[in-house]
Order: C-alpha cells, then structure tokens, then sequence
C-alpha cells in the first residue's frame, strides 16, 4: 500500500487523470442515474381476488375465499393469510416468508388457485396479483359543467394521451364509474303483456349481436357473411322486438321498459371547486425519470387547456392536483445549496486552521468522492430518490474527515521543517494509512446491516448503504491517491508579497488552536489523566443519564418522523348501509367546513397571497366521504402555523357526524403510523364482537388514546327469504323465487357491449324506484313454466334478520381489528406494555378461545428493529476482529469502538435538548456519527503506539498524542458539525424529514469529541495500570506507577507543535519516559 501511494504522488499526471475520471464518470453516472421520489418495491406476497356479482359476503366466505385458503394453506413459505368477504367481491391476502423465492412462490399460487374446479360458475375468474409499491407521482383533476358520460369521455382520452406520453403508460382515470345500459322493466308492464324478466333478457340477447357466419368461397372471390346487428343506443334496444304474433301484434322494449344508458350507479359525487370531476392518476413505471416525465404532462395540460388546440371543450380544465417533481426539485436544491453551503463553511474552517492550499484541495477531494461514487450508483440498481438522496446529505460530513487527517498531517511534516515537498506528501499520507484505511473500514461495516436484512425492506435500505459505500470508498482512494500529488509541490508557508499580510492573520488563527491544545487542553487531560477513575466514572453517568432520558420517554421513539405536508386528506367513513343521501348531507357539511376555514384563515392571516387552505376536492362514494385539501407549504407559513393547526382548524369547522364509524385528518408527508392495533380471531362472530368491546374499553382507559374503533361490520337487516307450506304444488320452488327475486333486484345481465377498450354491462331489472321501496316485493310475481303469475307474498314468508356487509378473515378464521389513535410521540410502546402486563392476562382468562395478535405497523417495526438488532450484533463483532487484527490486542478495540454507546448517548442529549422523538433515520445518524468518532480515536491510539513504540510511558504517549492529534481530531468533528448547520435552519419539509438523522448526526459528533479527547486516554491509562498490577502481583515485575516517568511536557517537535509562528516562548523538551 506505501509504494502505490507513493506511485501517485510522484504521477501528478496519473492522479489527476484519476480525478478527472470521478469527475467526468460523475456527471455521466448523474444522467444514467432514474430519478423519482420513491423506488418501486416489490413485496412478498400475493392477493388473489375474485369476483361473483350479487353474491353475499357469507356466500363469498364460503364458496369462495375458504377454498382459496384451503388450496394455498399448505405452500411452502406462507406466514400469514388475510382475506377480506364482502358482497360481490373476495380476496385473499397471502404473505410469503423473507427468504422465500418470490417468483417461484407465485407461480405455486396461480397453479394452487387454477386447479380449485368447484368455484361458482356465476363468478368471474379469479385475479393473481404479486404486492409492489408503485407510488402516484403526478395526478391531475378533469373538470368542469357537462353531464356525467361526458366527463368520463374526457377523461378517457385525457388518460390515453396522456399514455402515449413517455412514462405514462400506467395512467388510469379514478372518480367515475363503469357504464351501464339498464333496461328497467315494471311489474305492470310485464303482467300486461304477459312476459318475465327472462323473456325480456332472452330477446335482447336473440336480437342484439354480432356474429360471422363463415365465407363463400365463389369464383367471383371470397365473401363473408356476417351479422351486425349490435345494440349500443337506447334507440336501438328500445326497437328490438320482443314478442310478434298475429292476435297480439309487435311488443318492442320501448313498449315495456325504459332503457337508460347511463353508469352503474348514480349514487356518486366528485367535485374540484364545486365542479364535477374525473381523476386521472400516473403510476410510476420501471423506468422512471421524475422531472423530464412531469414536465411533458405539463406541456400537455398547457395545450389541453389552450382551447385553439380543440383538446377540451369550452368549459372543461385540468388542474393539476399533485406533482412529485415538485418535491423532487425541491430536494435536489436543498441538497444543491446545503451542500455548496456546508462545503463553503468547511472550506472557511479548514482555511482559519490549515494552510489555503489544504483547504482548497480537501475540499476538491469531498466533490472527487462523491463523483466517483455517482459513477459506479446505476450499476448498483441505486436512483436519485428519498432515500438516496437522504444517503449523499448523511455522508457529506464524514467522507471530509479523511482528507482532512491526510492533508492536516501533510502539512505539519512540511511545517514542522522534517520534510518538504513530495517527501513530506509521501510520508504524511503513509504515517496515516492505518487509521484512515481502517476507519473508513468500520465506518463501512457500521452501514451493512442495512443492506442484508431479509425482508423486502432491504431493496429500500440498500440505496442508502449503497451510496454510503460508494462515497466512502472514493473518499480513500482520493485522500491515499489523488491529494498527495496535489499537496506535494507544497513548501514551507512564506509571508512574502501580497497575500503576506494575510497569511499572518491566517496563520496567527491556525496557531490559536495549536496554542489551546498546548495551554488549555493538556493541563484539562493531565487533570482526566490524573483522576481517571473519576474520570471514567463521570463519563459513564453522563451515559446513565442520556439512557434514562430515552427510558423516561423524555425522548420518544418514533419510527418514522411525523413529518407535516401541505395536504391535508380526510377519510370519513360511515356504517355499511348508509343511505347515499346521507352521504351527500356529510359531503356538504365537510365542504361547508373547508369553505368556512378557508375564508377564517385568510381573515386571520391577510398577509399570506393565496391563503393557508387552497383549492379541495370532494368525493363521495358507496359508504365514504374523501377530500384532498391543498395547504400553503410549511416554509410558507409563519412560524406557529403548522399542519397540524390547520388539520384541527378543519376538524372543529366540519363539526361531529355522530353516525360516522371513522373520521381521520391525515396532514402528514409520510402517513406515520403512530396508532394501536390488535387482532382478535374466533369463528363466531357475536363472540369475537363481545370480546372486541372489551379491548376498546381497556384503551379509552388512557387519555392519550382517541378514534377507537374496530372493523366489524355493523349488523345491517336483511330479508330472508323461506317457502310457504304447500308453495311447491303451485309448481314454485326456493330457487324460482331466489332467481327471480335477483333478476327483479339485482338484475340479469343480458351481454356486453365493447365502447372506448371496455366493457359495458347490460342489466335487466325493475326501476330504481321500486328497487329502493320494500312496499315492491308486495307486487312482485313470480313466473310458473305454464305462465302463471304467482303474488310471491302467496308462495314465500319474508323475515328480517341481522346481517353481514364485510367478514375478515385472518390466518382461516374469522378475525376483527381493534384500533386506536395515540397522541404524542412514543406513548404506543407504553400502552402495549402496559396492555401486556395487566391487560391481556385477565382478557386470555374471560375469552380463551380468541386467538390475539398484534397487527399494522407496530408488529412490523418489531420485527424490523429485532433483526436490525441482530444485524447490528453481528457488525459490532466484525468491527471488534478487524481492529483486534489491525492493532494485534484484545483490549484496544474496544477503546476504540467506545464511540458507538457513546454516540448514541451524545444523540439522545441532543435529540432532547432539540425535542425531537429518536426515529429510524437517528440510527443512520449515529452510525455516521460513530464513524467519524472511531476514525478520531483510530488517529490518537495510532499515534499513541507508535510513541509507545519510540519508548514513552502510557501518559507521556497519551499527552503527545493528545495534544499532536488535537488539531485533526477537533477539525473531523467541527466540520461534520458545520457541514450539516444549513440543513438545520431549514424549515421545508424536506428538511424537517431529516432533522432526526441531522440532529442525532451533530450532537452524536459534538459529545464524543469529549470522549476521544479524554475518556479514551482515562481508559487506557486504566488499562495500561491494570496490566502493570497483573504484571506484579503474577509475572512478579516491580511495580511502576503510572505516570512516574512523566514529563510534564510535550515531547515532540517544537515546530510540529506551533507552526511557524515561533517558539521561544515554549519550555524546552524533555527525553522520552
């Protein structure tokens, strides 16, 4: 390793070769790198769905999702099935374990599932579908005043143009409903004319169709015969015949029934700013390029909204709702100008403390490595995203320090009058190697846990450890390569010419430090020397303490960061049932509610253009109410309005809907988990709802504890249907009053008609009107094979009995969830212990037939935080090997390795002192942090031994080596410092999604410089006298006493100690001990 440093330095041509390579292979890296906020994920696991119209949820239960279960049950790798009943429509979730092959686990499941052959013959083929995370980057608003087919028209082809643009082939149109034609046919017109639901169904179907009848081959050519007689307009369903005979004439549809071809349902509300509106919403494709996509959506919505384009009619827009490149934009600038800002600062404090020229070329050196780490991140599979990103900002402060440890002890060889030159480039670099090599090393090992974790998380994690790696390793390649050719033309510092009066100052700064570490901080480490047992006792309650601040709850443990957006969603759920009035009234009073905090917000805040509560959008369908209101963004603001104030404005305006199962004012950027969860399974469902009361009543126990619920489905009444005594003589059977009573209400479909690439129903059934009155099965007729109309009052009793809307399922047994809001930071983990210890005893006692469970993101994070645990285990014990090698001891690593509990102590007093709550990122901080530190304490024992080596005693060595390394070892750390000071007074929202890791990072570096400079001397002065007494009391030597050949002084050179600023002053040196 000396002779290829060597090498580089005197190859000036070959280092800068090197460099420009970084450089150039940098920018070509940044341009093959994809660029999107958030990476696709795949997951293990799978959802089959399947769906069977009109069928109830017990029907699906049964005859469905059971058999789904029993076929997939027994696959190698599951560990956990979920599955979700409701009407029409089930699904089975089946979750592999982590180390199971993905793909191969898929195709059993799509064989499993193939092979079930007795699935209801009504029901629609079943749907395999692997789980990925495909975020939304882009969506857009369609609207304006035109009817309902229409919109969607325009929708459809705003979401195909929008296709063949590049990266949005994966746009779909959300907030419409599927077309329908319904043929609505009354009771009295059927008994007027004699007919049934059937005869109706079936003539529509004779007469309406397309078909190919083959070719004649004749000799004149080939000719095709064909029919074309497809319905597709009311007009022409309503001119089908449906009866035609001489005594009774021609009935047509038109003559019994109205066709309206329409939706589904019109039981749907969607608006932006009051209008009617479609939603289109783009999907991030594989290859993704975030800004260049967005920017040609605009393009397009430009043109669309120009109306000489003909894109839209007059009075239709598209407003955009949301734009991920907006986020993105704003994170790279944040980087961009944080970084030049920090790399400024760094700049200023190498300047103040070393020579301009090493400040100048340590500085080029952070660019070099991060170049060169760009270089090689496509071939990593790592993109610019939320976590990459996240990466380059953690390890801006750390790839500076080993420039700075090189480039610090250049400089003193050239200094001190040693060495000049090359030589001095040469032998500074290589007196370093170790420290520098192997701290890169552990720093590198503190970051692999994350990137061999087993589960999907990994793919996500890895984009951190991978730009970690990458930058590190150029670091050394540029510090051990490339900056001794750059320092080795340096010479002792002149103060002649212009720049002298400069230099002067500067170098009257420089030596203030040196000066500090002479007078100030070796009489404060001969006093830590002195008392080291005090010393070390002082330090290790200082670690009690930050410990209990954690234990205390003082600073929380927050997974994610609760990071405020500048949106604010509202979900508000209501009971299965709900009539779709209702849900209208909820809607207006949610709307009432925006517009009233919208108009108090600007009159309490005029000063801000545009407002604190921008444009919303409103959607109300089936049994919820959804809004998507835009905020000012957070920096936008003044300082005490936060998302969270605002979220509380909205929610007091709206006011209580007491009917509501659930109500949720989401205003945070990362959904953040903070909330209980339980699940409770048993096969009887009143059971398992007795025993969900009694979990809901233990948490409205706490007062920190609001929007306690389950997802039972509350017991809507249905009307069961059971044949009279005798009905069977009338030639009338359970099943011709079931079939019949569907056609009525629920309806037959006739066939299909192809529009616009999809599908489009064709329902026969009674009126909507007579659909939603219960005085219509009075009425009803049931149809006998001989013709006769039957009251189906005559033939059938009809009772009302609770029923089932949604029955869950999980691990095959039927399963209800318990949830729980939780206010504050941390206070989750203090209710699940508590639970755990007084709770669920007792509950295990009253109900020992339901089976419980945590469920959601606490059970996850449990998970994920004992394997990390486990990983980080593993990495402590590589760390310790490679440096017990490295140094050739037992002991000295874990002197060394004493950064990483102290840098989390160093963390939890600043994440205090800050208030902010401990979270995932702080870890990533810490083991920075720890890095930096380790490399601090590799180049003090480093030094310490080779003095030892030289002959000196423990604290003479310590002293000199103290004071020696005091320069680098403070400048590693005040520059991390420094570097992330931009990124703290930042009050984006990009920034606050740091503030964990920043905060951890900085105070994590800020309190083991203490610990380098003095515990780490106080322990191995301890362990150095714990040798000597095992040497006397067995190896029977004297015995010395520690400290005994000190002298009181510094013993190295003059020059190395001051500079060139002179030392007459200094006393003169004293022999080694």
């Amino acid at each position: 390793m000396n002779g290829i440093v060597a090498w580089f330095a005197r190859n000036a041509v070959a280092a800068n070769l090197l460099m420009i390579v970084c450089f150039v292979g940098g920018v070509f890296g940044y341009t093959a790198m994809e660029r999107e906020m958030f990476p696709v994920g795949t997951f293990n696991g799978a959802t089959v769905s399947m769906a069977w119209p009109g069928a109830s949820p017990q029907d699906i239960e049964e005859q469905i999702v059971t058999r789904i279960e029993e076929a997939v049950a027994d696959l190698d790798g599951v560990k956990r099935i979920t599955s979700t009943s409701s009407e029409g429509f089930g699904s089975v979730n089946i979750e592999g374990q982590n180390d199971i092959d993905m793909m191969q686990f898929l195709d059993e499941v799509k064989l499993r599932v193939d092979q079930i052959n007795n699935l209801p013959q009504a029901a629609f083929q079943p749907q395999v579908r692997r789980w990925e995370q495909r975020d939304q980057f882009m969506g857009l608003a369609v609207h304006g005043k035109v009817d309902g087919r229409e919109l969607k028209r325009l929708g459809d082809r705003v979401r195909d143009d929008i296709a063949q643009l590049p990266g949005g082939e994966l746009a779909e149109l959300q907030g419409t409903l599927d077309e329908q034609v319904n043929i609505e046919v009354t009771e009295e017109s059927l008994r007027r004319f004699g007919l049934s639901f059937g005869d109706v169904a079936n003539a529509i179907r004779q007469s309406s169709l397309n078909s190919s009848g083959g070719r004649i081959e004749s000799s004149t050519g080939d000719v095709s015969i064909t029919t074309r007689q497809l319905a597709d307009t009311a007009d022409q369903f309503n001119n089908i015949i449906i009866r035609q005979t001489t005594e009774q004439g021609t009935v047509r549809v038109e003559d019994v029934a109205e066709v309206i071809d329409g939706f589904v349902s019109d039981k749907f509300s969607a608006l932006y700013g009051g209008e009617p509106t479609a939603f289109v919403m783009i999907r991030a494709p594989d290859k993704m390029d975030v800004v260049n996509y967005t920017q040609g959506f605009r393009d397009y919505v430009e043109r669309a909204n120009d109306p000489r384009n003909g894109i839209l009619p007059q009075g239709v827009k598209i407003d955009i709702l949301w734009d991920d490149s907006e986020a993105f934009n704003d994170r790279m600038h944040l980087i961009t100008s944080s970084a030049l800002q920090g790399a400024v600062l760094v700049l200023i404090v190498l300047l103040l403390f070393l020579r301009p020229t090493v400040a100048l070329w340590v500085t080029v050196g952070i660019m070099t490595a991060f170049g060169g780490g760009i270089l090689i991140l496509p071939y990593l599979g790592v993109s610019w995203n939320i976590l990459s990103t996240f990466a380059v900002l953690l390890v801006i402060g750390v790839i500076v320090d080993d420039a700075i440890v090189v480039g610090e002890n250049i400089h003193k060889e050239v200094e001190s009058g040693r060495r000049e030159g090359l030589d001095a480039a040469i032998v500074g670099t290589q007196m370093v190697l170790k420290p520098i090599i192997f701290g890169v090393l552990t720093t590198i090992i503190a970051f692999l846990p994350w990137a061999f974790l087993s589960g999907p998380e990994r793919q996500f994690t890895q984009q951190i450890t991978f730009v970690v790696v990458a930058a590190l390793f150029f670091s050394i390649v540029e510090c051990m390569l490339i900056l001794p050719a750059h320092l080795s033309h340096m010479k002792k510092q002149s103060f002649d010419g212009a720049s002298g009066a400069f230099m002067k100052v500067q170098r009257r700064i420089a030596d203030s430090l040196l000066w500090f570490a002479n007078n100030i901080y070796k009489p404060m480490l001969e006093f830590a020397l002195k008392f080291r047992y005090a010393t070390t006792a002082f330090f290790f309650c200082l670690f009690y303490l930050a410990f209990s601040l954690s234990s205390m709850k003082f600073v929380p443990f927050q997974f994610m960061p609760e990071i405020e957006a500048d949106l604010i969603q509202v979900q508000i759920e209501m009971p299965d049932g709900t009539p779709y009035e209702r849900l209208i009234q909820v809607r207006d009073q949610l709307q009432a509610g925006i517009e009233k905090s919208e108009q108090q917000t600007k009159d309490e805040h005029p000063e801000i253009k545009d407002g604190l509560i921008r444009d919303a959008s409103v959607i109300a369908y089936g049994t919820n109410v959804r809004a998507f209101i835009g905020l000012a963004a957070p920096e936008d603001r003044p300082d005490t309005i936060r998302s969270k104030d605002l979220a509380e404005i909205l929610r007091t305006n709206v006011g209580e809907i007491q009917d509501a199962e659930e109500i949720n004012f989401a205003f945070t950027f990362n959904d953040s988990d903070t909330g209980v969860r339980f699940a409770l399974s048993n096969q009887n469902l009143d059971h398992l709802r007795d025993a969900a009361d009694v979990v809901k009543a233990q948490l409205a126990t706490y007062a920190n504890v609001y929007d306690i619920g389950d997802n039972l489905s509350s017991a809507a009444d249905e009307i069961r249907i059971t044949m009279k005594p005798g009905a069977e003589t009338l030639g009338v059977t359970l099943a011709d009053v079931s079939r019949q009573l569907r056609q009525a209400y629920y309806g037959e479909e006739v066939q299909r008609l192809p529009r616009e690439g999809e599908d489009v129903r064709v329902m026969v059934r009674l009126p909507e009107s007579a659909r939603e009155n219960l005085d219509s099965l009075n009425s009803l007729r049931v149809r006998t094979l001989d013709g006769r109309e039957i009251p189906v009052t005559q033939v059938a009793d009809f009772s009302y009995a609770p029923g089932i809307n949604r029955i869950q399922r999980r691990d095959r047994m039927r399963s209800v969830y318990v949830f729980a809001e939780v206010k504050g930071e941390g206070g989750r983990g203090e209710i699940m212990a508590d639970m755990e210890a007084n709770f669920w005893p007792e509950f295990q006692k009253q109900f020992p037939d339901v089976k419980r469970g945590e469920a959601g993101g606490f059970e996850e994070e449990n998970q994920f935080m004992n394997e990390i645990g486990r990983l980080t285990l593993i990495a402590i014990g590589a760390m310790y090997i490679l440096l017990a090698i490295a140094f050739r001891s037992y002991a000295q690593p874990v002197l060394l390795m004493m950064a990483l509990p102290f840098a989390y102590a160093g963390a939890l007093f600043g994440l205090w002192f800050f208030d902010t709550p401990m979270a995932l990122f702080s870890f990533f901080g810490i083991a920075a942090a720890a890095g930096v530190v380790i490399n601090d304490n590799l180049v003090l024992i480093d030094y310490v031994n080779k003095r030892r080596e030289e002959g000196a005693g423990a604290v003479q060595a310590l002293v000199d080596a103290g004071v020696s390394r005091f320069r680098p070892i403070l400048l590693t750390s005040l520059t991390t410092m420094v570097g992330i000071l931009p990124l703290l007074s930042q009050r984006s929202v990009q920034a606050q999604f740091l503030k964990p890791m920043l905060v951890a990072l900085g105070s994590a570096v800020g309190f083991a410089i203490f610990i380098s400079l003095f515990l780490v001397p106080a322990l191995y002065v301890i362990g150095a006298e714990v040798k000597r007494i095992f040497a006397w009391t067995w190896g029977g030597q004297p015995f010395r006493h520690i400290g005994d050949g000190y002298s009181g002084h510094v013993t190295i050179d003059e020059e190395e100690l001051i500079g060139t600023s002179g030392g007459s002053g200094s006393p003169p040196m004293a022999p080694a001990e």
